[in-house]
Formats: C-alpha cells, structure tokens, sequence
C-alpha cells in the first residue's frame, strides 16, 4: 500500500507531488533542489554546494523514517550542464563513504528553478 511522506526537515513540495512515497520496502524520494527548509534556493552556490544542499534534503527524508543513506539503493542525478560532474561527485562521494549506492548521472542542459543540480532517490526500509 503506497503512503506518502512528508518532513518538515526538508523543503515542501511546491506541485502536485509528495516529498516521497513508500509501500513498506522502498522509499522513493521526489528530486531532491538545493532548496533550504526555508525555501532558499541556492542556485548562485556552486555546483558542489548545491550538491550538498539536495543530499541534506534526500538524508532528511530518510531520516523522518527512522533511515540513514546507508539504506540508499539507487540515485538519479539531473546537471544543468554535465561539465560540472567532477565537482558535483567531489561533493557527492563525501555523503557515501562506504558502499555508495547504484548511481546515474545525466546531464539535462535545464534543471527546474534554474538550479545546477537535482538529486532523487529510492531506498530500502528494510
């Protein structure tokens, strides 16, 4: 049975969809901006800075499950320009230092809000 989540730990969505979903095994985040809690975008940051922005998002949400990134399975990354992904993976290896989840990495030419980066994930809650 699918039951959406929603922290206040993390930015709130700003559409028609849910900060994540989970059925009870997988935990399935929406893509992650550097958005603050507050609603700062931080889209004049660099790319590693926002990088860091949208993992503190996606370890809030799991961490309102009672999850860690250690639970990650898989992420998709979304660069406005695929230049920057060495900084961005600077920036990213340091929130997996041990058995780093399944990644994909796609640059998009646009993110949404004119951000560098966005960042969703799918966990497991087991």
């Amino acid at each position: 049975m699918k039951r959406t989540i929603s922290t206040d730990d993390a930015p709130a969505a700003v559409g028609a969809y849910s900060q994540a979903t989970t059925n009870g095994e997988l935990l399935i985040t929406a893509g992650q901006l550097p958005l603050t809690v507050d609603g700062e975008l931080l889209d004049d940051e660099p790319v590693a800075e926002q990088t860091k922005q949208c993992l503190r998002n996606v370890e809030a949400i799991l961490e309102s499950e009672g999850l860690g990134l250690e639970a990650v399975l898989k992420t998709t990354v979304y660069l406005d320009d695929i230049d920057d992904f060495d900084e961005f993976n600077e920036a990213y290896s340091g929130f997996f230092t041990e058995e780093p989840p399944a990644r994909s990495a796609v640059g998009v030419g646009s993110v949404p809000k004119g951000a560098a980066v966005e960042i969703e994930a799918i966990a497991t809650t087991e």
